[in-house]
């Protein structure tokens, strides 16, 4: 009986040591993780910021061109147009 109490003991101090050791992990990874975040959110926010006007330009550059090319079609059509009307029927 008192070799398992004093095992009960010993158990219950290297528990309390194992707790210890876990909580002061536990913490370690909160901060490792905390910082991982940041640094990914800053990283993110300088992407977007360097990507923005990148994509703004390419944006207008695709309205101008889609524009262009709908001019384009509707001259075409109506030259083709003006030039069937010319031709003599038979």
């Amino acid at each position: 009986m008192a070799d398992l109490d004093k095992q009960m003991k010993k158990l219950q101090k290297h528990l309390k040591k194992l707790k210890v050791q876990a909580n002061k992990a536990s913490g370690q990874a909160r901060r490792r993780m905390k910082r991982i975040e940041r640094r990914t959110r800053v990283e993110v926010e300088r992407a977007l910021r360097r990507a923005e006007p990148r994509v703004r330009e390419a944006v207008a550059q695709a309205t101008l061109i889609s524009r262009s090319l709908r001019v384009g079609v509707r001259a075409g059509a109506a030259a083709y147009r003006a030039g069937r009307a010319r031709a003599p029927k038979r």
